[in-house]
């Protein structure tokens, strides 16, 4: 007589989940969107490494999530994170994307939206034409200027103005932006920024208009960003190199900003673009 014996493997094999994702760029910065309402990202820190490579993954300036809030004082939460994993507090471009985001993902049917971010909650204005989201408004909030400085030249540190839009930026007036890549590099890293800094190199053009490159922190150049927009159009005020109200203008287009006398507050209106949609896999 002969026994068959049923085996099971002890063995037991890991499948990876897919998640959905969208990429999308406001004025060049880009980044991966994921809707938490419907994908769970466990390790986001990880993911935004390996998802931004631009060889090896999707490409990006970091990654996004969209969830829901854990307060009744906001409609919607967003959580973004840089290239190379680190957390930030506020991203004034990917606060527009969201805003266009959900709106013409049928999530919501506002035009104006509580986004509960790490810097608090930023209120989102979308104008709208024939369902589509144009153009967005994000009231930015007041501008952090009990600790602004100039700092002068010394070790390696160039002149400019430090302004906090809920993460921290440091604005150098200069007729050579271009070595932002460079300069912006080692000032991120300057022992005046314990927790790092983005680094802003700006020329003024005229009629309102300045030129700036960005070095964001944990991302490198980036295309534009929206919070830096807002550091540079602030810190034109502050010196008197500028009026309330400039556009400015970054490698991937023109944000228009205005710090507002009657509340303080700093808002920021541009534009949200769809790339495509597709799924990966989680790390």
């Amino acid at each position: 007589m002969f026994l068959v014996f049923s085996y099971k493997s002890q063995y037991f094999c890991s499948v990876k989940k897919k998640v959905g994702f969208t990429k999308m760029h406001g004025a060049g910065n880009d980044y991966i969107y994921v809707n938490t309402l419907l994908y769970s990202v466990p390790n986001p820190e990880e993911a935004a490494i390996a998802w931004s490579d631009r060889h090896k993954g999707i490409g990006s300036d970091g990654l996004v999530l969209i969830g829901a809030s854990p307060i009744p004082e906001a409609d919607f939460s967003m959580r973004i994170f840089n290239a190379d994993g680190s957390e930030a507090m506020m991203c004034g471009n990917a606060s527009r994307c969201i805003g266009k985001y959900l709106y013409e993902r049928a999530l919501t049917t506002q035009t104006q939206i509580r986004l509960l971010t790490r810097s608090g909650i930023k209120v989102l204005e979308l104008h709208v034409s024939d369902g589509v989201v144009e153009r967005v408004t994000v009231d930015m909030g007041e501008p952090q200027l009990e600790n602004t400085m100039q700092f002068l030249p010394d070790g390696g540190l160039e002149q400019g103005t430090f302004v906090s839009m809920g993460n921290p930026h440091y604005v150098i007036f200069t007729d050579d932006i271009d070595q932002v890549g460079g300069t912006g590099r080692a000032l991120e890293y300057h022992p005046a920024f314990p927790q790092r800094c983005n680094i802003e190199f700006a020329r003024i053009e005229g009629n309102g208009m300045i030129r700036t490159r960005v070095w964001e922190r944990g991302s490198g150049i980036t295309q534009a960003c929206g919070t830096g927009a807002c550091a540079t159009a602030v810190a034109a005020s502050l010196t008197g190199r500028a009026e309330r109200h400039s556009q400015i203008v970054m490698d991937g287009g023109t944000l228009d900003i205005e710090w507002r006398e009657s509340d303080n507050h700093v808002y920021m209106t541009g534009p949200a673009a769809f790339v495509f949609d597709g799924e990966i896999t989680a790390p």
